[in-house]
């Protein structure tokens, strides 16, 4: 699988470290306890298209945004309609 790095351009996969599904963290002074734990602990894990955070670790060691299919593990750019 060849991943597109913004800054390197693309690389083989085995080059990243997948950060999982890109999610939107809790507000440190007004979350819940239950907030932290869904925000912390739970997945959606679809099947589809995701928005997935990338960090690049064999490369420019950078954090990326990046929309893929887990099905098929096709790529388009991160926040892009399908």
């Amino acid at each position: 699988m060849q991943i597109p790095c913004p800054w390197c351009g693309p690389r083989n996969a085995t080059e990243f470290r997948h950060q999982g599904e890109a999610r939107t963290r809790p507000d440190v002074a007004s979350a819940s306890a239950e907030e932290w734990r869904q925000y912390l602990y739970f997945r959606v894990n679809r099947c589809g298209w995701v928005d997935e955070n990338w960090y690049h670790t064999a490369g420019c060691r950078r954090y990326f945004p990046l929309r893929r299919n887990t099905l098929t593990n096709e790529i388009a750019p991160a926040g892009g309609e399908r």
